[in-house]
């Protein structure tokens, strides 16, 4: 390793640098930087760093690797404005994080850092940052893509986005994503299903990743947290594979802001998915946000489920309200009556056919109420269509999967 004196005094010339508070408490990032560098690299501290920065020969440097833990929360003001300098001085920067914050972590990549590693390091993680520096503009690459749940890019594939948000609490909006994902994902009875993914986005409580018993990953988080570095290879690592037919995209393992994530990064996201799936199903959360606008635009159908209750009334009026004052498409919204009265029932469908005409809406969908084996599959982590297949509310979300497919094959063949 260079030590600082060595900085000054080695004429060969000085590829990158490490900066932290102690870097003997990341071995294994002194390990890699010399795998990768040899001695052509040195390190500083906080204050160090600061100084160097001010001098013209730093921006010879090609990179600086800014390596931080839980400690070190306390100088984000600090550390920040060494990004800055090196963004001065031309260099680019590479976050290094061992058991940061997502707050932290978020603040400092919209500073500027061009890359995110965890620390302990994952295998070729440093070495695959490097490369990342050294081609910006790579076009990705797609040969690892498993056909049986991410397919290959097809030259004009523009997979159908198909949003799903409760217009209260406790419609069943998750129940309703999850479910129709499934079906899509074997709706054809004869050929090839169609690519389905389903993208969890509350970003809070989600629970996705309950209904469908999958692990939450640090992957996940890393996606969001830099998507104008996103390729291929970092779109695949964040999915999850259900039974070998359903792609996944959780909610992040902790807890964050839903202004953690911008319309650019999820406009991103969107375009990937729509480049390598047929259906993209998303879980939004019930607030609206900055986001909402990118996700109703790209949207095919945008699903809102409801119930028969004064609730869900007000809630629809209001949002009608916010979305014609921005001049945003309220029509594209498909209300799904969740828990809907039986056939018997005549007073309940009276007062649902006063509901849609008093709100000048149309109710598009009415699922029955699922009962028990509901709740049972989800706690279970499985889809209706594996554990309750004769149940009420299975076969009406199978039903709205098949109309959608028929719709979009349909309106495939007459483009042909």
């Amino acid at each position: 390793m260079t030590s600082e004196a060595q900085l000054q005094s080695e004429p060969a010339p000085l590829a990158a640098c490490t900066i932290s508070r102690d870097v003997q408490n990341f071995d294994l990032l002194i390990e890699d930087m010399e795998t990768e560098l040899g001695e052509a690299w040195g390190d500083l501290s906080f204050d160090d760093a600061r100084q160097f920065f001010r001098q013209p020969e730093s921006g010879g440097l090609k990179f600086v690797a800014l390596a931080l833990d839980h400690e070190d929360e306390g100088l984000l003001a600090m550390i920040a404005d060494l990004i800055k300098s090196a963004k001065v001085q031309g260099i680019k920067v590479i976050l290094v994080a061992d058991e940061i914050s997502p707050m932290a972590l978020h603040q400092l990549l919209q500073m500027g850092a061009e890359d995110f590693i965890p620390y302990p390091l994952p295998e070729n993680a440093l070495h695959d940052a490097i490369e990342r520096l050294d081609q910006p503009n790579k076009a990705p690459a797609v040969d690892f893509l498993d056909t049986a749940t991410t397919p290959a890019p097809k030259q004009g594939r523009n997979g159908i986005v198909l949003p799903v948000q409760a217009i209260s609490g406790g419609a069943g909006a998750t129940t309703v994503a999850v479910n129709l994902a499934w079906e899509l994902a074997n709706v054809e009875k004869k050929g090839p299903q169609p690519r389905v993914l389903l993208v969890d986005m509350n970003l809070q409580y989600g629970s996705v990743s309950t209904y469908l018993d999958l692990p939450r990953r640090e992957a996940v988080y890393e996606l969001w947290s830099s998507t104008e570095m996103m390729d291929d290879d970092a779109f695949k690592s964040a999915l999850m594979n259900f039974n070998d037919k359903l792609s996944v995209l959780t909610a992040p393992p902790e807890i964050l802001p839903l202004d953690f994530i911008e319309p650019a990064d999820v406009e991103r996201l969107l375009e990937k998915a729509q480049a390598h799936f047929d259906y993209v199903i998303i879980d939004m959360p019930t607030t609206l946000v900055a986001w909402t606008e990118t996700v109703l635009m790209a949207a095919e159908f945008y699903f809102a489920p409801i119930e028969l209750d004064l609730r869900s009334a007000q809630n629809i009026l209001r949002l009608r309200t916010a979305l014609r004052a921005e001049d945003l498409p309220f029509e594209k919204l498909r209300f799904l009556l969740n828990r809907a009265p039986k056939g018997m029932d005549l007073a309940a469908k009276a007062r649902t056919k006063r509901m849609a005409e008093n709100l000048e809406i149309a109710i598009d969908v009415q699922f029955p109420d699922g009962g028990r084996p509901v709740r049972e599959a989800c706690d279970q982590g499985v889809p209706l269509g594996i554990e309750a297949t004769k149940n009420p509310l299975r076969k009406e979300i199978q039903k709205l999967a098949a109309s959608i497919h028929s719709r979009q094959t349909e309106q495939l063949e007459a483009a042909q």
